[in-house]
């Protein structure tokens, strides 16, 4: 089975908790809002421990190193049966100086051309309750800890 391993940043504003997620890059999910964002993650590498895993995704994805007292949540499996790891960090985040790697395909499909486009296409704050409409409904555990932890 695949692992991943993310980070889900949050922080307070004004009394408000608020939480970091970002936005699938690419051509496939260019049009889709709702249900599609995500926390920062992926694939652990081989023998790689998780919250190292969580680390390095976020930083390749975001161009920050996060550092801090991370907090282990519970796990959860998505629905194309990959297990996701997630440690939560209070932190904030210049969304102006995000800066995601580059992942290649074919682009158009069948046209033998590779297109290079950014993991992540952009990143964003959310309240509790539009964070719940737009994180992959599989990943809405990850929201209900922090808020009950805090």
């Amino acid at each position: 089975m695949k692992q991943s391993a993310g980070l889900l940043l949050y922080r307070k504003i004004n009394q408000q908790l608020e939480f970091f997620l970002v936005h699938p890059g690419g051509p496939y999910f260019a049009k889709k809002d709702a249900g599609f964002w995500t926390i920062p993650k992926g694939e652990l590498e081989e023998n790689e421990a998780p919250l190292n895993a969580a680390i390095r995704e976020f930083e390749e994805e975001t161009g920050f190193k996060p550092s801090g007292s991370f907090i282990e949540l519970g796990a959860i499996t998505q629905k194309g049966g990959k297990k996701v790891f997630c440690w939560a960090l209070q932190a904030d985040v210049d969304l102006e100086n995000m800066k995601s790697n580059l992942f290649e395909m074919e682009w158009p499909p069948r046209s033998g051309k590779m297109k290079a486009f950014p993991e992540i296409d952009r990143a964003a704050w959310f309240s509790y309750e539009d964070a719940e409409k737009k994180i992959n409904e599989r990943q809405i555990p990850f929201l209900l800890e922090i808020k009950d932890k805090l």
